[in-house]
Formats: structure tokens, C-alpha cells, sequence
């Protein structure tokens, strides 16, 4: 039984920015679209609810420069400077206006949500590391062996390491490569996790920003290209295939476009996985308010509906969170492993 307390009282906080969002716009019809494509969007701003038509929201710093006049500005997202504004149909994205009447995209290196949430996770993955290591330095690993939550991040670092990273590269090149892998293994992991806590500091889709998986899929792209030996680039522009192939060349070509598709489906495949579970899990909140605003008994319907739907679909991503943290580093792994080939005989 207090596991199903327990289980209510974190469905309530889950509903609760949902409900304020809606008690917002009371009065008016829901658009679930538009609630949702709002909470997956990065903002100026970390909101934390509304009541009442009032706002409870820690601003964020904005940092722009004038494509106008050159000039920086550091202020927050309810005083920007004169000329500047808040454009909806570039997602809420600061412009300025010029003197001719067009409106130009300053250089933005405002602080946003995401960036936030990016700091967060940094900063827990610092604290859980630099304590692993506290642990070590004053403990003999022959003699004792961790436990509780050391031995947990032992147990996943092992794995990733031995399982992952070792098997796929390969004995003779793994080390180097083994610290960015296991980083970027964390990094989604903890990036996954806390975006499912839906109040500060969790709540940021994160790992379904394009942006973001653009910069680990090009870390790993670069991982790939530019460390691997020649038989790597050899098997691209001159592989094993019949003369006929390589003199066309169709196949060089059909290698060097795989080049990019394989950071590009990490990148895609990360994206596309976690901001589906984000859209899910709010669409199905949004329909508790919807069924209400039909009647009660569509209400109690939906709502019984709904929950169940929840509870799956949270605990569905938390199973997602760390499969794609998993997959991420396997398939990374893999492509590095395959950039140091051993020579073989034709």
C-alpha cells in the first residue's frame, strides 16, 4: 500500500503544472498542440506554475548583441532593450527590429532552459564522480569492495566499459576512446532521467532538442573521421568490391555518403525517441482537462484513462532513458571500432 501512496502523490506532482496551465487559460478552449510544442520548446525562462492569471517563473539571463548598433545587453527576459522582441512564429526566439522596419536575428547567448538544465546535469555528474573518486583514495579496491550507490555507478561504469566500449573497438584501441564514450553514456543517462522529474530542476526536454544531439552525433563524427587508419579510409574510397565498382565509382560513393548518414542516424534516433516520450506523456495530461471540459462523465472516463496511460508511459521512459543512453554509446562504439580495422588479405 505505500507504494501506491507513493505512486499517487508523484502522479499528483506530475499533474500539477499541467493543471495550472490549464487553470491559466480558463475559459478558453485547450489546445493540445499548442500546450505540448510549448513544453518541449526551450524558453527564456524556467516556469513553474500559474495560478490565477499570475506566474511563478525564475527569469533567465539574456545576453544579446545589436546587429544594429553592436552594443551588448544583459538583462532578463521581462526587460529587454528597446528594439527587441519576443518573435511566436520562430518559437518565441528574441529579434530585433531594424531601423528600415525589418527584423533581424541578433547574436543570442542568452542562458535559456536547456542550457540551465545542461549546467544541472554537469554539475550532478561532478558531484557523483568526484565522490567515486573520494571513495577510492581512501579505500583499498583488493580489500573492499564498494557498496550502496558507489557501487552501483561501479557496476554501470564496468559495464559500459567491458561489455560496450571494449568489445566493439576492440582491446588494442579502446582506452582512448573510453573516456568520451562513457561521458556521453552519463550525460544522456542523467539528461533522460531528470527530464522526467516535471518541476524544477527537472522537466527539460533536453535530449529532445535537435540542437543537442546535432553536437554529440558531430562529437562522435569526428571520433570516427578523424582518428581512423588508413585501411578505414581505404575500404571507402577503394573497397573490396569488383574493378567495374571502383571505377564508376558507385561504390566509393555509396561508402562516402555512409560516412554521414551514420552520425546522422545517432543523431535522429536520440531526438526522435525522446521528444516522442515527452509529447506522449504531456498529450495524455492535456486529455484529464480535456474530458472535464466535456462533462464529468467523459471527465471520470478520460481521467481513469489517462492515469493508466501515465503510469505506463513513465515507467516506459525510464526503461527509454536508459536504452537510448545505452544504444547511443553501443552504436558510437561500434562505428569508432569499425575506423580501426586490421589489415586482411584479399
Amino acid at each position: 500500500m505505500k507504494q501506491v501512496k507513493y505512486i499517487f502523490l508523484l502522479l499528483m506532482v506530475a499533474f500539477m503544472p499541467s493543471q495550472l496551465c490549464a487553470q491559466e487559460a480558463e475559459g478558453e478552449k485547450l489546445n493540445i498542440p499548442e500546450v505540448v510544442l510549448e513544453h518541449l520548446g526551450d524558453s527564456y525562462e524556467w516556469h513553474i506554475a500559474s495560478y490565477k492569471g499570475k506566474h511563478l517563473s525564475i527569469p533567465l539571463p539574456v545576453i544579446i548583441r545589436s546587429s544594429n548598433t553592436g552594443k551588448w545587453y544583459f538583462c532578463s527576459p521581462h526587460s529587454l532593450p528597446q528594439g527587441f522582441f519576443f518573435n511566436e512564429e520562430a518559437h518565441g526566439k528574441i529579434y530585433e527590429k531594424m531601423p528600415d522596419g525589418t527584423v533581424k536575428r541578433p547574436i543570442d547567448l542568452s542562458i535559456t532552459r536547456n542550457v540551465l538544465q545542461i549546467w544541472i546535469v554537469v554539475a550532478i555528474l561532478i558531484v557523483v564522480f568526484l565522490c567515486c573518486a573520494q571513495w577510492y583514495k581512501k579505500h583499498d579496491e583488493k580489500s573492499e569492495a564498494p557498496k550502496g550507490f558507489i557501487g552501483a555507478v561501479e557496476m554501470l561504469v564496468m559495464m559500459i566499459n567491458d561489455d560496450v566500449i571494449k568489445e566493439s573497438i576492440g582491446e588494442k584501441y579502446y582506452k582512448p576512446y573510453a573516456p568520451f564514450l562513457l561521458t556521453v553514456f552519463f550525460f544522456i543517462l542523467v539528461t533522460n532521467l531528470i527530464g522526467l522529474v516535471p518541476v524544477f530542476p527537472g522537466g527539460s526536454n533536453v535530449t529532445g532538442n535537435i540542437n543537442i544531439t546535432f553536437f554529440l552525433a558531430l562529437c562522435t563524427f569526428l571520433a570516427i573521421n578523424l582518428f581512423g587508419n588508413k585501411e578505414y579510409w581505404k575500404d571507402i574510397f577503394w573497397p573490396n568490391v569488383p574493378i567495374f565498382l571502383k571505377a564508376i565509382p558507385i561504390m566509393p560513393a555509396i561508402e562516402l555518403f555512409g560516412v554521414f548518414t551514420k552520425p546522422f542516424a545517432l543523431m535522429i534516433r536520440l531526438f526522435a525517441n525522446m521528444m516522442a516520450g515527452h509529447a506522449v506523456i504531456l498529450s495524455f495530461t492535456c486529455v484529464i482537462f480535456l474530458g472535464w471540459s466535456m462533462g464529468v462523465g467523459y471527465g471520470l472516463g478520460l481521467n481513469a484513462f489517462s492515469i493508466v496511460m501515465l503510469l505506463f508511459m513513465n515507467c516506459l521512459e525510464l526503461l527509454v532513458a536508459f536504452v537510448q543512453a545505452y544504444v547511443f554509446t553501443m552504436l558510437s562504439a561500434v562505428f569508432i571500432g569499425l575506423a580501426h580495422q586490421e589489415h586482411h588479405e584479399e
